[in-house]
């Protein structure tokens, strides 16, 4: 009789919230990039529109998720894009929110 061996270790259960968080916070971040880049905007650029600071908007894109909902409506405006396209886009990526 053959023991099967557990090929990863087991994360405590208080790290996965957290590293859930991250990965979607990241997807988000990914998309908002990808969207950026198709509207031909730089980041410097995106965030002097929305009335950020680049480096905010940098902290966006490599997955901090903006808290306050007027965020995202200057992301929008910068991108040229309507809300429903972000607001679907924080649906799906609900999880990096989620505390």
């Amino acid at each position: 009789m053959l023991t099967e061996k557990k090929m990863f270790a087991t994360l405590p259960p208080s790290y996965l919230p957290e590293q859930r968080r991250a990965v979607w916070g990241s997807l988000f971040g990914s998309y908002i990039g990808a969207i950026r880049k198709n509207t031909g905007l730089s980041i410097e650029q995106a965030a002097g529109l929305s009335g950020m600071q680049a480096s905010e908007w940098t902290s966006i894109e490599e997955g901090t998720v903006p808290q306050d909902i007027n965020r995202l409506r200057a992301m929008t405006d910068a991108m040229s894009i309507s809300f429903d396209t972000i607001a679907n886009l924080v649906l799906l990526c609900r999880e990096a929110w989620e505390l």
